[in-house]
């Protein structure tokens, strides 16, 4: 086999080859194939039921797939030890557990368990690298503070520098801005821009097609188990494709600083209409 990169930059590639995922007895991938490279954000945006985090978590080697492979650099995920693509792959899941009884910092540290021997304990320079990594993500200040009495927004923010402190070559986020407000949202998506900028690859679900315009380099639109459009955001993300895999109207408006595209939307009228008022 093999051996995956361990973090060279732009050279990093990410591959999903025909993965099937049945839940339910529902196929809810259904011979999907993406591409993401280092050095780039790719969103992956769709409609409730589309298989996002079921992809992500295939994508990150929670889960494995009925068919199908993972490969990181060339090499099959599924052969590579937990260790070793604990080093290569971080995960920030959508629903950040809320019970964990642990330090801001002691939830970052976790994420320097894959460099850690067995039975060992982190020492100065992991703690360094897991104050530094809450440091860049502006949590510094509650290293001491329990994770479970944290907002949710400094909850993703923790868990976001812990996939720092794990310095991976590949971060996968489950609906990153779930529950967050305005600024928190644009803090974490400014995040995983920079980081992809430094040749990371970034991979991540989004329900809003704005941000996933704004803030991707490549958008991969899921709709009945398989990817029914991949490419730069200005290319996929047209009023056709919108009305046709979300059911709605789509407006694309441009902002007048940037360019960049604001979609409004309307009801489609293949949809029934709301019952009238009495």
């Amino acid at each position: 086999m093999n051996s995956p990169p361990a973090s060279d930059g732009f050279a990093v590639r990410l591959e999903a080859k025909g993965i099937v995922a049945v839940t339910g007895g529902r196929a809810v991938l259904a011979g999907v194939t993406i591409t993401a490279n280092g050095g780039c954000v790719t969103a992956v945006v769709g409609p409730n039921g589309a298989g996002k985090s079921t992809l992500l978590r295939i994508l990150a080697g929670i889960e494995r797939p009925g068919e199908g492979s993972v490969l990181l650099g060339g090499a099959d995920l599924k052969g590579v030890p937990g260790r070793q693509r604990a080093r290569l792959v971080a995960f920030v899941e959508q629903e950040p557990a809320t019970d964990l009884d642990l330090r801001a910092l002691d939830v970052v540290l976790l994420g320097r368990i894959p460099y850690l021997g067995v039975m060992g304990a982190p020492g100065a320079r992991d703690t360094d690298m897991a104050r530094a990594a809450m440091d860049s993500m502006g949590v510094g200040h509650l290293e001491d503070r329990s994770f479970a009495h944290l907002s949710g927004g400094e909850r993703r923010r923790v868990l976001l520098a812990r996939a720092i402190a794990q310095q991976p070559s590949v971060l996968v986020l489950d609906e990153p801005t779930n529950h967050l407000d305005i600024g928190a949202q644009l803090t974490v998506l400014e995040f995983a821009r920079r980081v992809a900028r430094g040749g990371m690859c970034v991979v991540l679900a989004l329900h809003d097609l704005t941000l996933a315009a704004a803030f991707a380099d490549r958008v991969v639109v899921l709709a009945d188990g398989v990817a029914a459009a991949a490419g730069p955001p200005d290319e996929v993300l047209t009023p056709d494709l919108i009305a046709r895999v979300f059911d709605v109207t789509a407006s694309v408006l441009r902002r007048a600083e940037d360019d960049a595209p604001v979609f409004a939307y309307s009801r489609s009228p293949r949809l029934p209409s709301a019952s009238p008022r009495r």
